[in-house]
């Protein structure tokens, strides 16, 4: 199937897979256009939204009995598409808030948080999803459905769930005029010992992403 018949207009749009076909591909194609950088004044904002709607069609996933896909095993779907230059893009966008903590599982007791990246958690998502894309674009819409499935219990659902947290605690810091302290030395090849460290923002946060979502200047 190519893109152009992706929304063939006999596909029923009430059809559970074209509405998640369809949700996963506005994601997908809403990242790669705010990694380019044009409107980084609302990037943050627009990610947020965006994550939450993805979440919503991994939720209807999640809830919907197990998928068996129609062949016994999955098509070669040959190399993955590179995602190096979306992660870096996504990184120098959210500089400074890029970096945060996240606990990996809540459930698993005393377990310390963890640094993540906010750019490694999207380019990982989008990874998974082009995965199962290929497959719905190849007509494969059982394997598709499957592999959406089964990488959002195993990785996509939790990547993306962590990094909406992280999304939205950098809204509310801003709408509610709480400026993050000053990051000392957080980065995702250290661990977070038994300090509190709060991700970087601050006045940086305020300035760059502060003014679009209509929050008064910090004195």
């Amino acid at each position: 199937m190519s893109d152009a018949t992706l929304h063939a207009t006999d596909r029923n749009p009430d059809d559970f897979a074209v509405q998640i076909a369809d949700q996963i591909e506005s994601f997908l194609v809403a990242v790669t256009e705010v990694a380019k950088g044009d409107e980084p004044d609302s990037a943050v904002p627009f990610l947020l939204l965006e994550v939450s709607q993805l979440l919503l069609a991994g939720g209807r996933l999640g809830a919907h009995e197990d998928i068996v896909p129609e062949e016994r095993y999955e098509p070669d779907m040959g190399p993955e598409p590179d995602v190096d230059e979306l992660r870096e893009n996504l990184a120098r966008l959210l500089d400074p808030i890029d970096v945060y903590s996240e606990v990996f599982d809540p459930y698993e007791p005393r377990k310390a948080p963890v640094p993540a990246r906010i750019s490694d958690d999207l380019t990982d998502v989008i990874t998974d999803l082009r995965h199962g894309m290929a497959h719905y674009k190849a007509g494969r819409t059982s394997e598709a459905l499957w592999w959406w499935q089964f990488s959002y219990f195993s990785n996509w659902g939790s990547t993306a769930s962590a990094s909406l947290r992280a999304l939205q605690s950098v809204v509310a810091h801003v709408r509610l005029n709480q400026p993050l302290a000053e990051l000392d030395g957080l980065d995702t090849d250290q661990g977070l010992g038994d300090d509190t460290l709060e991700a970087e923002a601050g006045k940086v946060m305020a300035e760059e992403i502060g003014t679009p979502l209509g929050m008064r200047p910090v004195q």
